[in-house]
């Protein structure tokens, strides 16, 4: 059996580094904690669309939206991109108050929660992509009857990742774990058992299948579609999209999950049908997509 890579010792310049970003995290999620939610939200996503735009990134994302849109202007794309960054900024924010939006009942909306109930003691397989704040679709999935366990790819700090795990955890009562040599065994067994896991599933996976978005070749994880063949489950798209403030309308439609004798086609076409719905999603408020992401080849 082969052995597991470990991580290598942190240098003490990286450790130095390291501790310095995760003190100033705290110290912000400090601030904004004693401030009224919906204050946090908008004061970070004011500071980002005022900051953000003078990085080297936006221009990248411009640049994503115009291959995605050849018929939109350079500032059409700008404006959206502005409001892209107030949406991120939003976010910043709202992943370290995720308690205060999981305590008001109001803040987190199902459309159509029905799409869910035939998965109720069954489990399922969620996928979302980052938009809106993907971070509150797990919200309210136990009321639901759907328990979650997350999937997430970790950070270089160490230090960081913690405090932002400790402030996420709670939403996912069958565990939040990051992708490594042994989640995928972790991630079976949950299944198995009958519970639910969500990915974020719409960044670029060299090591996934190649489809097409927004009519470009991409790359994207096959993993939801390839577990939700496997393991027999639904295969539940799932977007939050941003009303006002810190309140969303969480959008679920099922996606088919190919099964034929072919099961690398069946990945392709799977992840190339939930692709095809976060596209329509996307198109719907483009401003909510995190288009600084390098999703093409």
């Amino acid at each position: 059996m082969k052995a597991k890579k470990s991580r290598r010792p942190l240098t003490r310049r990286e450790k130095l580094s390291f501790r310095a970003e995760w003190l100033a995290l705290r110290f912000i999620g400090g601030i904004l904690r004693s401030m009224p939610l919906d204050w946090s939200s908008a004061f970070m996503g004011n500071m980002w669309r005022l900051i953000a735009p003078m990085t080297h990134r936006h221009a990248r994302a411009k640049a994503h939206i115009m291959a995605a849109y050849p018929e939109m202007t350079l500032n059409e794309a700008d404006k959206i991109i502005r409001d892209m960054w107030e949406n991120l900024g939003r976010v910043s924010a709202e992943t370290v108050l995720l308690s205060k939006i999981h305590k008001d009942p109001s803040r987190v909306t199902y459309v159509n929660p029905e799409v869910f109930e035939p998965s109720v003691g069954e489990g399922a397989v969620l996928v979302t992509m980052h938009s809106g704040n993907w971070e509150v679709v797990s919200d309210k999935a136990e009321e639901l009857g759907l328990p979650l366990a997350g999937v997430y790819q970790k950070l270089k700090n160490p230090y960081s990742e913690g405090y932002l795990v400790e402030k996420r955890n709670f939403i996912y009562k069958l565990g939040l774990f990051c992708k490594g040599h042994d989640t995928g065994t972790k991630i079976i067994s949950i299944l198995r058992k009958k519970g639910s896991v969500a990915f974020v599933a719409d960044v670029r996976d060299h090591r996934g299948v190649k489809i097409e978005f927004f009519k470009q070749p991409s790359a994207a994880t096959h993993i939801p579609a390839a577990l939700a063949r496997t393991m027999n489950k639904r295969l539940i798209a799932v977007v939050a999209r941003r009303k006002k403030g810190s309140r969303f309308d969480i959008i679920a439609k099922e996606i088919p999950v190919a099964r034929t004798k072919d099961r690398v086609q069946d990945a392709i076409t799977t992840t190339q049908a939930v692709h095809d719905q976060f596209e329509e999603w996307i198109r719907e408020e483009p401003s909510q997509w995190m288009w600084i992401m390098k999703k093409w080849i």
